[in-house]
């Protein structure tokens, strides 16, 4: 068996879908491995829709790689979000600067309105299983 500390990935590292079980696969397709973050969602931690979290030692490297990384800190972070409907799991630099990218664009557009066309693109994502 592989320890944790073999498998970590890097901030700009390209994702490791070696590494992902059969199980593991399915549940990232249908991203019903994102439902434990509902806690998070309970406590205040997160909202429903925002600019994803990234791990603290990725985002420790984003904030002085990253053209206006910080600014997704500026609200809540959510389980999904616009990024993640319409750009996806991302790697490497030019995917972290799409996701950024796409993360200001719901900032200057946040409403209550495209939140919840954002609710609808990701159930649609979950059911078609259009994760990646």
């Amino acid at each position: 068996m592989v320890s944790a500390s073999v498998m970590e990935r890097g901030p700009f590292d390209p994702l490791e879908n070696d590494r992902i079980t059969k199980l593991g696969r399915i549940l990232r397709k249908s991203r019903i491995d994102e439902l434990p973050q509902i806690i998070n969602v309970l406590r205040g931690d997160m909202s429903l829709i925002g600019p994803r979290p990234d791990a603290l030692s990725h985002a420790s490297v984003y904030l002085l790689e990253i053209p206006g990384y910080r600014d997704r800190h500026s609200v809540r972070p959510g389980i999904s979000g616009y990024a993640q409907v319409m750009v996806g799991y991302v790697d490497g630099l030019d995917g972290i600067n799409r996701k950024v990218a796409a993360d200001h664009y719901y900032l200057r557009n946040a409403s209550i309105r495209f939140d919840s066309w954002i609710a609808w693109r990701t159930i649609a994502v979950i059911l078609m299983r259009k994760g990646a």
